[in-house]
């Protein structure tokens, strides 16, 4: 599972889609789907290009959650 960041990141640095997307190239549409969370597939290049002007890492915008966690223990 994903946590996608996009949405809080906007939020909180009161930067528009229509920002990302006029630094970025990245079409308006595409970055709306990230931004309503109603993508679940992104090439990584987008998402680089996304972190490169916002200045963050690709972890701060997509955080990866297991939905299992590993047990050291378990055999």
């Amino acid at each position: 599972m994903f946590k996608n960041n996009f949405s809080r990141i906007l939020g909180e640095r009161l930067i528009s889609v229509t920002q990302v997307s006029e630094e970025t190239g990245i079409s308006r549409s595409t970055l709306t789907s990230l931004y309503y969370k109603k993508t679940m597939s992104v090439k990584l290049d987008t998402l680089l290009k996304i972190c490169d002007v916002l200045g963050v890492e690709l972890i701060e915008l997509i955080t990866y959650i297991p939905s299992v966690k590993y047990d050291p223990n378990k055999d």
